[in-house]
């Protein structure tokens, strides 16, 4: 019905068109936010009432809830029964979208470091929203945001090599400009940004020749071969890489500098890949790797695993420099310090002598043993005379203050080489910690997706396994990419395998509730805002460029769905810009032929419109699901026109703003005319 309709007409299933992409009105559903689109429980009630099948309850808050920012902590045992039946008694299905604060789990702070107390947080907001579910829903998806961390586009993987690589770039030069981050392993904690296109002087090292004969290690003699890297002193013995020397220019009389740049440190990480996976497997059982900088790999299960990155290697081998840098200063006080000990005991033995000497001496002897004290400002300041054991003393004084300094400079160079030498150890590229953090954390919400399912299974009131959705969020971020969504899902499936197997599981059992329990998310119109960063093919028109970003978005949709990585879908437009959530249709996003490929591929996930833009330049939010039926062609069944049987079933285009030119006034109110909801019962009846 129509609220300007005054007859019922008859019911006609003459056309049952869904513009062949197979789904209808009962398929799609809309989302509520708590605190905005609907304020409380009545408020859920009254958008049940626009005739939808599927509900998204969202939760803007995160931590202590806001009127405006809500929760599932306010909402307490009755309200959740509450809703809980509603649905029940309409055929509602609801389902759940966690905190939009939660901007992924590897716990970054927008300083860029990381804090396994953010991402605890994170994890603890989608367990209570899965609690929610599990009371509420029954079941379903939660939906969650990613975007783990930011990352360049032009250098990314999936950009960088296969058919689309190079197609996208943020901004000219940005390759150049990107910068990439290492932190420690530890704490989290950023230890250095590392711009790409910035040149670093470094030693240039002193290495052995093709056919150069050195000795080894060990003592024996040997060749270098063509492309061997042999670190060599300047004797022509080989020494580890940990303290490698200098190249020293005879001609010059200099050491050696050259100015490294990113594709030298490319290189340098091989070699450190080859010197880590070679130490993996020569010293897998040894102790020596407490004092290894490959400590970090010591558990993987194979030497492939072992991966250093440009950005590591760049970090390590400054550490490296510094570590040197220290022992040479260390060496350097250290042989000061010992000189100063040798001079302090013949100082102290020189007293003892002088002392004996003075007690026997009369003045007239003290006065010829009194010594001319070396002056630096001679002719200038005149000469001072002392007595020996007081110019000893002066000079045990001084050597005492140099003994001191030596000594504390000595140890402060030590402990500083020590220092470097142990953040070695745990330097690791920000990404491969975060991605580590990541999956594991989407593992601890798959394993509470699972219990809360278990839970209410046994009370016999589960409708559907509850899942972890991921939702791909935006291009700047991991995650926003489709293969970085893919694998996000792949690797929190199986660090939570490792999880359930800890607890008895096998590995079957294991794979099938990872696989059960976690899972993508499709956002139509997150997609759509790479074309903005598509560079598309030089000569090509905007509108050939346009339909070659089409096919890219397409394709990755089909890739995820042949994967069955994706379990809910959101419905939302924009022009390929900002995540405007304009209707379904009002964009230029290829939402029907993604929703085609979703069914031809088997989804049978919900596919919910997320209204934005309706609510500010429409009537309403319930306006962006209306259009929505329309753009799929979903017919609207026993709505007469002027009372009369029609002779075909009306579209949703026949009756959306149709009440221009009705001539008689409805039989009920609506929209501003309504009463107040702000006082009224669960079940919509008034108080008065």
């Amino acid at each position: 019905m129509h609220p300007m309709d005054r007859g019922y007409g008859e019911s006609s299933t003459a056309d049952n068109s869904t513009n062949d992409v197979g789904i209808g009105a009962k398929d799609i559903g809309f989302s509520v936010p708590f605190g905005i689109a609907a304020a409380n429980v009545p408020g859920v009630a009254s958008k049940i009432r626009t005739g939808t099948s599927v509900i998204e309850l969202q939760f803007p808050g995160a931590g202590k809830a806001q009127r405006g920012a809500q929760t599932p902590g306010i909402y307490g045992k009755l309200q959740r029964q509450a809703l809980e039946e509603m649905s029940r008694s309409t055929g509602v299905d609801f389902t759940t979208h966690a905190s939009f604060s939660v901007m992924g789990l590897a716990g970054m702070d927008q300083q860029g470091n990381f804090s396994k107390a953010s991402k605890q947080m994170g994890v603890d907001e989608i367990k209570r929203a899965i609690n929610f579910a599990a009371d509420v829903a029954r079941g379903g998806n939660v939906t969650v945001h990613t975007g783990e961390f930011q990352r360049p586009l032009k250098t990314a993987m999936w950009n960088t090599e296969g058919k689309w690589a190079g197609k996208f770039e943020r901004f000219a030069e940005e390759e150049e400009q990107a910068t990439v981050q290492v932190i420690d392993d530890r704490t989290g904690r950023g230890m250095q940004q590392i711009q790409r296109n910035r040149k670093v002087p470094r030693p240039v090292w002193n290495t052995a020749e093709a056919g150069e004969e050195y000795t080894g290690l060990q003592g024996n003699k040997k060749t270098a071969g063509k492309g061997d890297r042999v670190y060599l002193d300047y004797l022509g013995n080989e020494i580890k890489p940990s303290e490698r020397a200098p190249k020293f220019n005879k001609k010059t009389g200099e050491f050696e500098i050259k100015m490294y740049t990113w594709e030298d440190f490319e290189d340098e990480a091989k070699e450190m890949t080859e010197r880590a996976r070679k130490f993996w497997e020569e010293k897998k059982d040894s102790k020596e790797w407490k004092d290894s900088p490959w400590l970090r790999f010591k558990d993987v299960k194979s030497a492939k695993e072992i991966n250093i990155r440009p950005e590591e290697a760049y970090a390590i081998a400054t550490l490296e420099t510094n570590a040197a840098q220290a022992r040479g200063w260390a060496y350097y006080h250290q042989e000061g310090f010992e000189d100063s000990v040798d001079q302090m005991q013949k100082l102290k033995k020189a007293r003892e002598l002088y002392v004996k000497i003075e007690e026997a001496a009369d003045e007239e002897e003290k006065f010829r043993l009194r010594m001319q004290v070396p002056n630096p400002l001679k002719g200038i300041v005149p000469d001072e005379t002392k007595m020996p054991v007081e110019f000893i003393d002066e000079q045990i004084k001084r050597t005492d203050r140099l003994m001191k300094q030596r000594q504390e400079g000595a140890s402060g160079q030590w402990s500083q080489a020590k220092d470097n030498e142990e953040m070695m150890r745990h330097v690791q590229s920000a990404e491969t910690y975060a991605l580590t953090e990541s999956y594991d954390a989407y593992a601890q919400a798959g394993v509470s997706a699972m219990e809360e399912s278990n839970r209410i299974e046994k009370k016999g009131e589960l409708k559907r396994p509850i899942f972890v959705a991921m939702e791909h969020i935006f291009p700047e971020s991991y995650g926003g990419h489709p293969d970085e969504l893919i694998d996000l899902v792949e690797g929190g499936r199986a660090r939570m395998v490792e999880m359930l197997k800890k607890r008895g599981y096998d590995e079957a059992q294991a794979k099938k509730e990872a696989t059960e329990h976690i899972n993508g998310h499709l956002d139509t119109g997150h997609i759509n805002i790479w074309r903005k960063y598509w560079k598309g093919t030089e000569g090509n028109s905007p509108e050939q460029n346009d339909a070659e970003f089409d096919t890219w978005m397409l394709e990755k949709v089909g890739e995820m769905a042949k994967k069955k990585m994706i379990g809910s879908v959101h419905l939302d437009d924009n022009w390929g810009y900002n995540d405007d959530h304009l209707s379904p249709g009002e964009g230029n996003t290829p939402i029907k032929e993604m929703v085609y490929i979703l069914k031809e591929n088997g989804f049978k996930g919900p596919l919910v419109v997320e209204p934005g833009a309706d609510a500010s330049t429409d009537l309403s939010d319930f306006h962006g699901l209306m259009k929505t039926w329309r753009m799929f062609g979903s017919s609207i069944y026993g709505v007469g026109l002027s009372g009369r049987p029609s002779g075909r079933s009306r579209k949703w285009g026949d009756v959306q703003y149709g009440y221009f030119g009705q001539m008689h006034s409805p039989y009920f109110v609506f929209g501003g005319y309504a009463p107040s909801e702000d006082f009224s019962l669960w079940s919509g009846v008034q108080m008065e």
